[in-house]
């Protein structure tokens, strides 16, 4: 049972330049193998490394994925996390775009914080007996709202990239 007294703070997370992450919440031993196997297959060939962090028993980080350095990255963002039942994918060469829907019909995924390759921190709650995250910043604040100049930039952009027509 969590204490009475929490914490918050700002855990940055590290990873590569060009590198994206997917940051979640999940809840069963067996989660490692099922992401692992969701991105190997929404993006077959690609680098990723993937971690997850269990919140009872052994409380291991559990880690998996096709590029050791990616993986290595993945399970020192556990350990410098703290949290219990959650989960990172480090992805290179990989849009989240390509393995998040598959991400989501995990059945152990509760949760999807964040797909970014911005700079990026968790918020995390800590009591005596752990820490979880509650939310995430995510880049940078806004400067303006966009103008009609924008828009068509954003809409050009889309449909060079193949998501739109």
């Amino acid at each position: 049972m969590p204490g009475r007294e929490l914490t918050l703070e700002a855990v940055p997370i590290d990873y590569p330049e060009g590198c994206n992450v997917i940051l979640g919440q999940t809840h069963f031993i067996k989660s490692i193998e099922d992401i692992y196997e969701a991105v190997a297959g929404a993006a077959p060939g690609g680098r990723f490394g993937t971690a997850f962090s269990e919140a009872s028993g052994p409380r291991l980080v559990r880690s998996d994925g096709t590029d050791p350095e990616l993986t290595r990255i993945a399970e020192a963002a556990m350990m410098k996390l703290g949290c219990g039942h959650t989960f990172i994918v480090v992805l290179s060469g990989i849009w989240p775009i390509q393995v998040m829907g598959a991400l989501k019909q995990v059945p152990e995924v509760c949760s999807i914080f964040c797909a970014t390759a911005n700079a990026m921190a968790a918020l995390v709650a800590r009591s005596d007996s752990g820490g979880g995250i509650v939310g995430v910043i995510d880049g940078e604040s806004p400067l303006a709202v966009e103008s009609p100049e924008d828009v068509d930039a954003r809409k050009a952009l889309l449909r060079r990239f193949g998501y739109k027509r």
